[in-house]
């Protein structure tokens, strides 16, 4: 899904174990908040390949109040970053914060860190404000051989904010899960094609697509899935690809009578 280059890989193994080892001596002297910021820009330059002095600004400034980082690359502020101590347990009143700072400046992209925990979040821009957590993952942990952790990894870096891995990933994500399957199988092309199934099985007997959605509905998928604000944004997402998809039907059925009707003109 996401092409990490070599040059990223080849980087990760000596400065991930040397700057967890730092962090988790930072956690256990319990440094202060400060320190902690310190090292994460440390992190930052050499794991995540930021220049330590053109693209991490610290302190940002966000109506009167301040974000501990930002990612600010060709001068445009792609990423806001807020730390905390290495010692503290990261908890919603640290995400509040760093989602009103996104909000207030219109920036999508927000990391909360202590160091050892990182989480990537998402702001939706509506009314209200929403958020989604789209990545997270305890650098201690990190498997520099596993293709998940990698992608972790990469959708901090520098070459994954270029070449949009952050979008590419929540995308996929967004489409990738139980609630949009869910909506998927309830579907009329699929539950057309289990009734099919069944009748050529069992051609005895009389079976309703209703039935099958039904069935679906009360006793085989989760109620999780079935209810609930994620599951109006799959819905919502399934008809915009289906009004896409019929847009782009028709354009192409446009296209191929305008040709048609070009080649016969061009006969007579």
């Amino acid at each position: 899904m996401l092409k990490i280059p070599k040059k990223v890989m080849d980087r990760w193994p000596a400065t991930v174990k040397s700057l967890v080892a730092v962090a988790i001596s930072h956690k256990t002297r319990d440094v202060s908040e400060a320190d902690t910021v310190t090292l994460v820009k440390d992190m930052l330059a050499e794991v995540f390949g930021y220049d330590k002095y053109n693209e991490l600004t610290s302190e940002q400034q966000i109506r009167g109040t301040f974000c501990d980082l930002a990612v600010k690359i060709d001068g445009k502020i792609r990423v806001l970053i807020e730390v905390k101590a290495a010692a503290i347990a990261l908890n919603e009143t640290h995400l509040r914060q760093a989602i009103n700072y996104g909000a207030h400046e219109g920036i999508e992209w927000i990391v909360l860190t202590n160091a050892l925990e990182w989480r990537l979040y998402r702001i939706k821009f509506g009314q209200p404000i929403e958020y989604e957590l789209v990545s997270s993952f305890c650098i201690a942990d990190i498997n520099l051989k596993n293709e998940e952790d990698q992608r972790r990894l990469f959708l901090l870096c520098r070459e994954g904010i270029t070449s949009d891995a952050m979008g590419l990933y929540h995308q996929h994500i967004s489409v990738l899960n139980k609630f949009t399957v869910a909506q998927v199988i309830l579907g009329e092309p699929v539950v057309s094609v289990i009734r099919r199934e069944l009748r050529r099985l069992f051609p005895e007997l009389k079976i309703e697509s209703e039935a099958i959605v039904e069935l679906l509905n009360n006793e085989i998928l989760k109620r999780e899935v079935l209810d609930g604000e994620k599951v109006k944004d799959a819905q919502q997402r399934i008809r915009k690809a289906l009004s896409k998809s019929a847009k782009s039907l028709a354009k192409k059925a446009v296209d191929s009578i305008q040709a048609q009707t070009m080649d016969e003109t061009s006969v007579t």
